[in-house]
């Protein structure tokens, strides 16, 4: 079976998407702040204290993966907040910016380092957000969440043109709208069912799919 690689596992979607995964048989390396009871009793191999806005923590992810070949990543880890127009102080702007630390460039930073443990074959996840679509932002506000998820998909669409001479496979998936903590515990849909969904998008979507920006449900998504 394949062995993923998980960021931001010890809860949400990410601890959902380690206990499929690792129940199927995968092997699950789950990567994440700090451990949770759950995602230490899944069985998945734990690898905590990496923040994605720290660069040495994830310099270090080789190493402390023993540099094992990864079929599947998966770049979930991620922050949201809400700012507005009226309100754009100093913590508003702080926070834009700490989104983007995590959002954007902590996806790039763990591809960036784990790109030569990635088999050939690899297919790479993004979890990023319709948020990010510019054509579908209708009701504006969210500055920091919705620019940080538009440049990652960009950032995913330049892995997928990089890596594709290997026949690395990059994919941009919206989860939906989850009933995580980070929404509050508010959403459409479980982290189980979003997780699930995730799963068959990486399953069933080919190299021939790579650089496309995906619903889990299998709808896809205008930039």
């Amino acid at each position: 079976m394949a062995t993923y690689l998980i960021t931001g596992a010890n809860r949400g979607i990410g601890l959902s998407l380690a206990q499929q995964l690792q129940a199927r048989g995968d092997t699950v390396i789950g990567v994440c702040r700090r451990s949770s009871a759950e995602l230490d009793a899944c069985g998945a191999q734990v690898i905590d204290g990496v923040d994605m806005a720290d660069p040495a923590a994830v310099a270090r992810l080789p190493q402390r993966t023993g540099g094992c070949r990864i079929d599947g990543l998966v770049l979930n880890a991620g922050i949201f907040t809400n700012e507005t127009l009226g309100a754009l102080d100093a913590d508003a702007f702080a926070r834009i910016q700490r989104q983007f630390e995590v959002n954007t460039l902590g996806p790039l930073r763990v591809a960036a380092a784990l790109q030569a443990q990635l088999a050939d074959d690899a297919k790479v996840g993004i979890i990023t957000s319709r948020m990010g679509s510019v054509e579908d932002n209708s009701s504006g506000a969210y500055y920091g969440y919705r620019a940080s998820k538009a440049a990652v998909n960009a950032i995913g669409k330049s892995l997928a043109v990089d890596l594709g001479p290997r026949g690395i496979a990059v994919f941009l998936l919206h989860p939906g709208r989850v009933a995580t903590d980070m929404l509050g515990g508010r959403g459409d849909i479980g982290p189980d069912e979003a997780a699930a969904q995730l799963i068959t998008r990486l399953d069933t979507l080919t190299a021939q799919d790579s650089g496309s920006f995906w619903h889990a449900n299998g709808t896809p998504l205008p930039w």
